[in-house]
């Protein structure tokens, strides 16, 4: 199923083990047109931070409920790379990001 992103936006978060925020936006690659990753505001849960969530760990999506499952938990997510809107184009943050993802996405 095809979904719009821009209707996507605002959507919570729903870990493993219970809800953790709300999508932002969504992070394109530029030569592949694919998401890569949600920028998710868990501001109400963990004080005020935009974190990455790999598009990877995303399980499902449910438009009915508003909700973006991930196969990740709330610690993994409080965990997750801040969101940095100065560095997020460049090359080592990127790599950071992708360390951090690279063992929950390996299946």
């Amino acid at each position: 199923m095809l979904h719009k992103t821009s209707k996507m936006q605002g959507f919570h978060i729903h870990a493993t083990d219970g809800e953790i925020g709300h999508v932002e936006e969504f992070l394109v690659d530029e030569n592949s047109w694919s998401v890569k990753y949600l920028v998710v505001d868990t501001g109400n849960w963990i004080g005020g931070r935009s974190v990455l969530i790999s598009s990877a760990v995303v399980e499902r999506i449910d438009s009915d409920e508003e909700k973006v499952h991930v196969a990740m938990t709330k610690d993994q997510i409080k965990d997750s790379p801040e969101f940095d809107e100065n560095t997020y184009r460049d090359q080592s943050y990127r790599n950071s990001v992708g360390d951090y993802y690279s063992p929950m996405v390996r299946r």
